[in-house]
């Protein structure tokens, strides 16, 4: 009964920011939570329950966790859902990812201060903006084009300023920006688009979902001697499609190895 009213009253709260328009703008090192943020109890829950209890440990993850407003990152008639382990729609038939599977990704990444990271598939802007308190620059790429735009504008009101991001097919990445020491996908492909193997430094990690649109899996990927290594396989995972020129060289493999046979 506690919990449940706690809940309630954490969800009204949310549902008043969402029509008051509030806004939690900080600096990267500082963290959003404070005596006058409603949400904070919510997202400490949220890490302690769905992240730290079920194995994520790198602490500065779990701290950027701590101080990115999600709710801020979904539409107004979802936020109640924002701070629960849940895959929510954000428009064009695409959802902001689960928190687990972000912290999951995010701590497998490794990030590191001086990192600058290249991430296919803005979404809502939420893992760009975890991405934002743990590296020096964010470089987002989202195909839908009212979803990059609103994205960008929660990212700038948020003042995070280290968060570039465009509306284009992530396929192509960012060559002015390149070379990367990470990249990381929100979405699946079926393979590894070549344009971003050649964008990532050597050394650098790939974090990646893919394989067909019920049967994926996170890899992890380093570039060795110009290209990537075997990867590991880290987990089943289920992701949104990736679109653009992925999905139609995808559809024109399966077309011609049809005709083959």
């Amino acid at each position: 009964m506690i919990r449940l009213s706690l809940q309630l009253v954490l969800g009204l709260a949310l549902l008043a920011m969402g029509s008051a328009g509030t806004s939690f703008a900080q600096e990267p090192a500082a963290p959003a939570a404070t005596a006058v943020d409603p949400t904070a109890a919510a997202r400490n829950r949220m890490v302690q329950r769905h992240l730290a209890e079920r194995g994520i440990k790198d602490p500065r993850v779990l701290e950027a966790f701590r101080t990115v407003p999600r709710h801020k990152f979904v539409l107004p008639e979802t936020r109640r859902l924002a701070y629960e382990d849940e895959s929510i729609p954000i428009g064009e038939g695409q959802t902001i990812t689960p928190t687990y599977d972000v912290a999951f990704m995010t701590e497998a990444l490794q990030p590191k201060p001086t990192d600058r990271v290249y991430e296919v598939g803005t979404g809502s802007g939420y893992q760009a903006a975890i991405l934002s308190r743990l590296v020096k620059d964010v470089y987002s790429v989202e195909i839908h084009k009212p979803l990059g735009e609103r994205a960008a504008k929660v990212l700038a009101e948020l003042k995070y300023d280290n968060v570039h991001t465009r509306v284009g097919d992530g396929y192509a990445g960012w060559p002015e920006a390149a070379p990367f020491d990470a990249v990381i996908f929100t979405c699946a492909p079926e393979k590894v688009p070549a344009p971003l193997v050649e964008q990532l430094r050597e050394g650098g990690r790939m974090i990646i979902p893919m394989g067909d649109r019920y049967n994926q899996a996170v890899y992890l990927y380093t570039k060795l001697d110009g290209k990537l290594d075997a990867g590991v396989k880290l987990r089943p995972t289920l992701f949104v499609p990736m679109t653009g020129r992925a999905q139609r060289e995808a559809a024109e493999e399966r077309a011609k190895t049809k005709d083959q046979k």
